[in-house]
Protein backbone atom coordinates (compact mmCIF):
# COMPACT_ATOMS: atom_id res chain seq x y z
CA UNK A 1 0.00 0.00 0.00
CA UNK A 2 1.61 3.63 -1.37
CA UNK A 3 2.42 6.00 1.80
CA UNK A 4 0.00 8.63 2.04
CA UNK A 5 0.81 12.29 2.54
CA UNK A 6 -2.05 14.68 3.78
CA UNK A 7 -1.91 18.25 3.27
CA UNK A 8 -3.98 21.38 4.09
CA UNK A 9 -3.27 25.02 3.07
CA UNK A 10 -4.11 26.10 6.33
CA UNK A 11 -1.16 26.70 9.08
CA UNK A 12 -2.98 27.13 12.25
CA UNK A 13 -2.56 25.56 15.39
CA UNK A 14 -6.01 24.24 14.81
CA UNK A 15 -4.72 22.75 11.12
CA UNK A 16 -2.07 20.94 12.98
CA UNK A 17 -4.09 18.59 14.98
CA UNK A 18 -6.60 18.21 12.29
CA UNK A 19 -3.33 17.09 10.19
CA UNK A 20 -2.31 14.72 12.88
CA UNK A 21 -5.80 13.02 13.61
CA UNK A 22 -5.54 12.34 10.18
CA UNK A 23 -2.71 10.24 10.12
CA UNK A 24 -4.55 7.78 12.51
CA UNK A 25 -1.69 7.36 15.11
CA UNK A 26 -1.20 7.21 18.72
CA UNK A 27 2.06 7.74 20.09
CA UNK A 28 2.61 5.97 22.96
CA UNK A 29 4.71 6.73 26.35
CA UNK A 30 6.50 9.61 26.71
CA UNK A 31 6.38 11.57 23.85
CA UNK A 32 9.39 13.79 22.34
CA UNK A 33 8.37 16.31 19.81
CA UNK A 34 11.25 17.02 17.84
CA UNK A 35 11.89 20.37 16.42
CA UNK A 36 14.44 22.97 15.34
CA UNK A 37 14.56 25.85 18.57
CA UNK A 38 16.19 28.05 16.06
CA UNK A 39 19.07 30.29 16.37
CA UNK A 40 19.06 33.46 18.42
CA UNK A 41 18.41 36.17 15.53
CA UNK A 42 16.93 33.96 13.08
CA UNK A 43 12.90 34.30 13.08
CA UNK A 44 11.73 31.75 10.70
CA UNK A 45 11.51 28.60 13.30
CA UNK A 46 8.18 27.16 14.00
CA UNK A 47 6.89 29.70 16.99
CA UNK A 48 5.26 27.94 20.18
CA UNK A 49 1.73 29.99 19.37
CA UNK A 50 1.49 27.52 16.47
CA UNK A 51 2.91 24.14 18.10
CA UNK A 52 2.09 24.24 21.32
CA UNK A 53 -1.73 23.07 21.53
CA UNK A 54 -0.99 19.91 19.73
CA UNK A 55 2.52 19.14 21.68
CA UNK A 56 0.63 20.18 24.95
CA UNK A 57 -2.61 17.34 23.66
CA UNK A 58 0.60 14.54 23.08
CA UNK A 59 1.84 15.67 26.49
CA UNK A 60 5.05 16.38 24.85
CA UNK A 61 8.36 17.24 25.47
CA UNK A 62 10.36 19.67 22.99
CA UNK A 63 13.69 17.50 22.39
CA UNK A 64 16.68 19.31 20.50
CA UNK A 65 20.41 18.58 20.51
CA UNK A 66 23.31 21.01 20.29
CA UNK A 67 24.92 22.42 16.99
CA UNK A 68 28.31 21.86 15.59
CA UNK A 69 28.97 24.85 13.81
CA UNK A 70 29.75 27.45 16.51
CA UNK A 71 26.67 29.03 17.12
CA UNK A 72 25.12 30.07 20.20
CA UNK A 73 23.70 26.89 20.28
CA UNK A 74 26.77 24.74 20.27
CA UNK A 75 26.82 25.91 24.21
CA UNK A 76 24.20 24.04 26.34
CA UNK A 77 23.34 27.28 28.55
CA UNK A 78 23.52 29.19 25.65
CA UNK A 79 20.88 27.01 23.96
CA UNK A 80 18.85 26.83 27.24
CA UNK A 81 18.95 30.42 26.75
CA UNK A 82 17.58 30.87 23.18
CA UNK A 83 14.80 28.02 23.63
CA UNK A 84 14.07 30.21 26.84
CA UNK A 85 13.74 33.34 24.47
CA UNK A 86 11.92 31.38 21.97
CA UNK A 87 8.85 30.79 24.35
CA UNK A 88 9.58 27.35 24.49
CA UNK A 89 10.07 26.43 27.82
CA UNK A 90 6.97 28.68 29.06
CA UNK A 91 5.06 26.10 26.80
CA UNK A 92 6.39 22.74 27.36
CA UNK A 93 9.10 20.81 29.24
CA UNK A 94 12.32 20.88 27.16
CA UNK A 95 15.50 18.66 26.58
CA UNK A 96 18.48 19.19 25.14
CA UNK A 97 19.14 15.51 24.78
CA UNK A 98 23.37 15.70 24.34
CA UNK A 99 23.56 18.07 27.55
CA UNK A 100 25.06 15.20 29.83
CA UNK A 101 26.31 12.90 27.23
CA UNK A 102 25.70 10.88 24.00
CA UNK A 103 24.52 7.40 22.76
CA UNK A 104 25.49 5.58 19.62
CA UNK A 105 23.04 3.59 17.47
CA UNK A 106 24.28 1.21 15.15
CA UNK A 107 23.63 1.64 11.32
CA UNK A 108 22.91 -1.67 9.33
CA UNK A 109 24.73 -1.66 6.10
CA UNK A 110 25.36 2.24 5.51
CA UNK A 111 26.57 3.71 2.78
CA UNK A 112 29.36 5.57 4.78
CA UNK A 113 28.50 5.34 8.41
CA UNK A 114 28.15 2.52 11.23
CA UNK A 115 27.14 4.16 14.03
CA UNK A 116 24.95 7.60 14.57
CA UNK A 117 26.00 9.18 17.91
CA UNK A 118 23.12 10.96 19.12
CA UNK A 119 22.01 12.59 22.41
CA UNK A 120 21.96 10.36 25.57
CA UNK A 121 18.21 11.27 26.41
CA UNK A 122 16.94 9.88 23.25
CA UNK A 123 16.58 6.72 25.15
CA UNK A 124 14.01 8.12 27.21
CA UNK A 125 11.28 8.78 24.74
CA UNK A 126 8.95 5.78 23.47
CA UNK A 127 7.75 7.52 20.26
CA UNK A 128 8.73 10.76 18.52
CA UNK A 129 6.57 13.30 16.38
CA UNK A 130 8.93 15.02 14.05
CA UNK A 131 8.05 18.75 13.63
CA UNK A 132 9.98 19.84 11.03
CA UNK A 133 9.67 23.68 9.11
CA UNK A 134 10.41 22.89 5.75
CA UNK A 135 12.80 25.07 4.10
CA UNK A 136 16.38 25.60 2.31
CA UNK A 137 19.63 24.71 3.80
CA UNK A 138 22.89 25.73 2.92
CA UNK A 139 24.19 22.21 3.31
CA UNK A 140 21.63 19.87 2.39
CA UNK A 141 19.81 21.52 -0.21
CA UNK A 142 16.53 21.80 1.92
CA UNK A 143 16.10 20.66 5.77
CA UNK A 144 12.09 18.50 6.15
CA UNK A 145 11.96 14.99 7.85
CA UNK A 146 14.67 13.26 6.94
CA UNK A 147 17.17 16.21 8.32
CA UNK A 148 15.34 16.12 11.65
CA UNK A 149 15.86 12.98 12.60
CA UNK A 150 19.30 12.53 11.10
CA UNK A 151 21.53 16.15 12.51
CA UNK A 152 18.95 17.13 14.50
CA UNK A 153 19.08 14.57 16.97
CA UNK A 154 22.31 13.97 16.51
CA UNK A 155 24.42 15.20 19.19
CA UNK A 156 27.71 17.82 18.47
CA UNK A 157 29.85 15.16 18.18
CA UNK A 158 27.13 13.24 16.18
CA UNK A 159 26.88 16.14 14.19
CA UNK A 160 30.43 16.37 12.68
CA UNK A 161 30.31 12.27 11.91
CA UNK A 162 26.99 12.66 9.71
CA UNK A 163 28.72 15.81 7.94
CA UNK A 164 32.43 14.25 7.33
CA UNK A 165 30.75 11.06 6.30
CA UNK A 166 31.87 9.04 8.86
CA UNK A 167 35.70 10.76 9.19
CA UNK A 168 35.52 12.06 12.19
CA UNK A 169 33.71 13.07 15.14
CA UNK A 170 36.12 16.94 16.09
CA UNK A 171 33.30 19.55 15.06
CA UNK A 172 36.42 22.00 15.08
CA UNK A 173 38.31 20.07 12.34
CA UNK A 174 34.67 19.34 10.11
CA UNK A 175 35.16 22.34 8.03
CA UNK A 176 38.20 22.32 6.08
CA UNK A 177 37.50 18.12 5.74
CA UNK A 178 34.32 18.02 4.29
CA UNK A 179 33.28 14.77 1.61
CA UNK A 180 31.64 14.78 -1.47
CA UNK A 181 27.93 16.40 -1.33
CA UNK A 182 26.37 13.23 -2.35
CA UNK A 183 28.39 11.34 0.66
CA UNK A 184 27.16 13.75 3.39
CA UNK A 185 23.51 13.45 1.93
CA UNK A 186 23.80 9.61 2.38
CA UNK A 187 25.17 9.56 5.52
CA UNK A 188 22.14 11.61 6.61
CA UNK A 189 20.58 8.72 5.34
CA UNK A 190 22.57 6.51 6.87
CA UNK A 191 21.45 8.19 10.22
CA UNK A 192 17.99 8.36 9.52
CA UNK A 193 18.47 3.99 9.43
CA UNK A 194 19.75 4.31 13.13
CA UNK A 195 17.13 6.67 14.52
CA UNK A 196 14.34 4.47 12.85
CA UNK A 197 15.40 1.47 13.89
CA UNK A 198 15.86 2.31 17.24
CA UNK A 199 12.09 3.55 17.88
CA UNK A 200 10.44 1.52 15.42
CA UNK A 201 8.81 3.26 12.46
CA UNK A 202 5.19 2.45 13.98
CA UNK A 203 6.12 4.84 17.10
CA UNK A 204 7.12 8.23 14.60
CA UNK A 205 4.93 10.12 12.70
CA UNK A 206 6.06 13.26 10.89
CA UNK A 207 4.76 16.90 10.24
CA UNK A 208 6.34 19.10 7.81
CA UNK A 209 5.46 23.04 7.97
CA UNK A 210 5.78 24.67 4.66
CA UNK A 211 5.80 28.29 5.12
CA UNK A 212 8.45 31.27 5.61
CA UNK A 213 10.03 29.27 2.67
CA UNK A 214 13.69 31.12 3.04
CA UNK A 215 16.57 29.28 1.16
CA UNK A 216 18.05 29.20 4.32
CA UNK A 217 17.90 27.39 7.77
CA UNK A 218 16.41 27.81 11.43
CA UNK A 219 20.17 27.29 12.02
CA UNK A 220 20.88 31.00 10.12
CA UNK A 221 21.18 33.69 12.57
CA UNK A 222 20.12 36.54 9.45
CA UNK A 223 18.11 34.01 7.17
CA UNK A 224 17.33 35.40 3.66
CA UNK A 225 13.78 36.48 3.47
CA UNK A 226 11.84 34.54 1.73
CA UNK A 227 10.71 34.81 -2.03
CA UNK A 228 7.92 32.21 -2.19
CA UNK A 229 4.76 32.46 -0.73
CA UNK A 230 3.36 29.44 2.08
CA UNK A 231 2.26 26.10 1.07
CA UNK A 232 1.27 24.47 4.05
CA UNK A 233 1.38 21.66 5.88
CA UNK A 234 1.90 18.15 4.94
CA UNK A 235 2.04 14.99 7.06
CA UNK A 236 2.87 11.53 7.07
CA UNK A 237 3.89 8.11 8.65
CA UNK A 238 6.75 8.02 5.74
CA UNK A 239 9.47 10.68 6.06
CA UNK A 240 10.47 9.84 2.86
CA UNK A 241 7.15 10.18 1.15
CA UNK A 242 6.98 13.63 2.98
CA UNK A 243 9.86 15.23 2.07
CA UNK A 244 9.14 14.45 -1.40
CA UNK A 245 6.19 15.80 -1.50
CA UNK A 246 7.28 18.90 0.29
CA UNK A 247 10.36 18.97 -2.52
CA UNK A 248 7.42 18.14 -5.32
CA UNK A 249 4.99 21.16 -3.78
CA UNK A 250 7.99 23.87 -4.45
CA UNK A 251 9.09 22.59 -8.03
CA UNK A 252 5.26 22.76 -9.53
CA UNK A 253 4.03 25.99 -7.29
CA UNK A 254 2.37 28.31 -9.44
CA UNK A 255 4.61 31.45 -7.85
CA UNK A 256 8.13 32.89 -9.11
CA UNK A 257 9.41 33.02 -6.14
CA UNK A 258 10.19 29.87 -6.25
CA UNK A 259 13.45 30.07 -7.93
CA UNK A 260 15.44 30.71 -5.25
CA UNK A 261 14.63 27.59 -3.36
CA UNK A 262 14.65 25.60 -5.98
CA UNK A 263 18.35 26.49 -7.08
CA UNK A 264 19.29 26.08 -3.11
CA UNK A 265 17.54 22.60 -3.24
CA UNK A 266 18.83 21.56 -6.32
CA UNK A 267 22.16 23.20 -6.30
CA UNK A 268 23.27 21.17 -3.35
CA UNK A 269 21.67 17.99 -4.66
CA UNK A 270 18.91 17.96 -1.87
CA UNK A 271 16.84 15.19 -3.66
CA UNK A 272 18.97 12.81 -3.30
CA UNK A 273 18.96 12.15 0.55
CA UNK A 274 15.53 11.16 0.07
CA UNK A 275 16.82 9.02 -2.64
CA UNK A 276 19.49 7.45 -0.28
CA UNK A 277 16.64 7.04 2.46
CA UNK A 278 14.37 5.49 0.06
CA UNK A 279 16.86 2.69 -0.81
CA UNK A 280 17.43 2.09 2.77
CA UNK A 281 13.74 0.80 3.00
CA UNK A 282 12.86 4.09 4.67
CA UNK A 283 9.96 4.90 2.64
CA UNK A 284 8.37 5.31 -0.65
CA UNK A 285 9.08 8.02 -2.75
CA UNK A 286 5.37 7.50 -4.68
CA UNK A 287 2.26 8.76 -2.98
CA UNK A 288 -1.20 9.84 -2.98
CA UNK A 289 -1.81 13.07 -1.65
CA UNK A 290 -5.37 13.63 -0.23
CA UNK A 291 -5.92 17.34 1.05
CA UNK A 292 -8.26 18.01 3.87
CA UNK A 293 -9.41 21.22 2.66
Amino acid sequence: MPSIVYFTKAITPESLNRIFDALGVTLQGKVGVKISTGEPGGHNYLHPQLIGSLVNRLNGTIIECCTAYGGQRQDPKLHWKAIEDHGFRAMAPCDIMDEFGEMELPVQNGFHLDKDIVGQHFANYDSVLVLSHFKGHLMGGFGGALKNISIGIASTCGKAYIHSAGRMTDPQALWDNLPEQDDFLESMADACQAVIACKGAENLAYINVANRLSVDCDCDSHPAEPEMADLGVFASTDPVALDQACYDAVVHANDPGKAALIERMNSRHGIHTVEAAARHGLGDREYPLIALD
